[in-house]
């Protein structure tokens, strides 16, 4: 590295290749990424890419100093580098200007590339997802890749700002539970000292008793689920969008979540055009809530009462209504957790107060009113063939004046990849974690 290269200095010095654009005749000092090379006779180019955009290096032998010329042929892609130069105009050079160097300065060399980093206007890797996945700090150098986390960004920022705006309280509940949060056996099984332990399944039980005190609370959490699934909507480590509300019922939460998700849409096209057009996603409207019982929308698609949706049906429901978020509410008791309210307060209840939302063809939500009463809480875990000594501290959190409440949750990364219209939820995880996958 050059001794002329002082990170401190050059962050003072920094232009961004977007603001680049705006200079006329200056010297400038950007760094990046090598996105390509070329050389066409006695001139060699350099495509420079930073986290806002793209410009071309022009070389020209025996105008630029030839240490600068020599070195211009031999920087491997990918390679990180700092350039001092002057922004000339130039019709040929993409966006009308190109940067003449002084000075190169290589930072970090890149060895041969083991995965696919296109550099082409479609941006569309030969690698397979998995090897992408194994080189996923690499795969991160993609436009469609970044498209994906910036708009994956907007999401989560528009969820959080909207509760804030409505005075939710943000939560962080616990990682490692000392049972099961839903009643189901498939958790990650940890040792905690000299107890056994669990990796959260859900923040469920931590949120009611939350908005049991402080009426309305929200978070963004990790949870995972040890459910042998390989498919591609499911991984086994999830960021959870969830919320909470006291004096609430499944209709109330239903609407909160037809806002959120509308806001949500609203800012993405609003700030991640570019990153849409990327992607190639033309269709995307802020959806409209459609509101149906279980029974009318198992009967739709030709399922039977008393069983859960196929995927093939979810599609068929959402085909109905293209580009909205489909409601079914008042499930059948037997399809929801024990936590779900039967209707009228009544255990015997065959319908509860749960719902599901289904948007883009799959499901992104379940919720409902939740049972705030003791005594009808043991009944139901009881129904449900659990022993209700595992769930103590929960249900005794109801029995010092629990108001009605009802809440969901949204998988962060199902949403991105419905808004991103992308194949697999694994191509909108940063790091998936599934049956076979822990690094990186």
């Amino acid at each position: 590295m050059s001794e002329k290269f002082n990170l401190s200095d050059f962050n003072k010095k920094r232009t961004l290749i977007d603001d680049v654009f705006k200079s006329k005749n200056k010297t400038v000092e950007i760094a990046g990424w090598v996105q390509n090379s070329r050389e066409l006779g006695k001139i060699r180019f350099i495509l420079i890419r930073d986290s806002t955009g793209l410009i071309q290096v022009t070389g020209v032998k025996g105008k630029v100093d030839e240490k600068v010329f020599d070195l211009m042929n031999k920087i491997s892609r990918e390679s990180v580098i700092y350039i001092n130069g002057k922004v000339v105009d130039s019709k040929q050079a993409p966006n009308g200007k190109e940067i003449i160097p002084d000075e190169i300065v290589v930072l970090n060399s890149a060895e041969d590339l083991p995965i696919d980093v296109p550099f082409n206007e479609s941006d569309n890797s030969k690698t397979e997802m998995s090897k992408r996945l194994d080189f996923r700090f690499l795969d991160f150098h993609r436009k469609k890749t970044q498209a994906i986390f910036k708009i994956q960004g907007t999401i989560a920022n528009s969820f959080r700002e909207f509760f804030y705006s409505k005075d939710f309280i943000e939560m962080q509940p616990p990682a490692i539970i000392s049972s099961s949060s839903e009643g189901g056996t498939e958790m990650f099984e940890i040792k905690y000292f000299e107890q056994k332990a669990y990796l959260a399944q859900s923040p469920q039980l931590y949120k009611q008793m939350l908005a049991c005190s402080m009426e309305k609370t929200f978070m963004i959490t990790p949870v995972w689920r040890a459910e042998k699934h390989n498919t591609t909507r499911h991984i086994n480590e999830i960021r959870q969008m969830d919320i909470e509300v006291a004096f609430a019922d499944q209709f109330a939460v239903m609407k909160m979540l037809e806002e959120v998700v509308q806001s949500i849409v609203k800012n993405v096209l609003k700030n991640n055009e570019k990153e849409l057009e990327i992607l190639g996603i033309k269709n995307l409207k802020i959806p409209k809530g459609i509101y149906l019982s279980y029974e009318d929308a198992i009967k739709k698609v030709g399922g039977k009462i008393g069983e859960d949706f196929t995927p093939e049906q979810e599609r068929k429901l959402c085909d109905m209504h293209k580009g909205d978020i489909v409601f079914t509410h008042s499930w059948p008791t037997s399809l929801k957790p024990f936590y779900i309210m039967p209707q009228g307060e009544n255990s015997k209840a065959k319908i509860s107060e749960g719902f599901d939302a289904l948007y883009g063809g799959m499901e992104i939500s379940s919720g409902g009113q939740r049972i705030h009463l003791s005594e009808l809480l043991i009944e139901r875990i009881k129904a449900k063939g659990l022993n209700p000594k595992s769930f103590t501290s929960y249900i005794d959190s109801f029995r010092f004046g629990a108001p009605p409440h009802a809440g969901w949750s949204i998988g962060l990364e199902r949403l991105t990849q419905i808004i991103c219209g992308l194949d697999n939820v694994k191509e909108a995880t940063m790091f998936p974690r599934d049956r076979e996958r822990l690094t990186p």
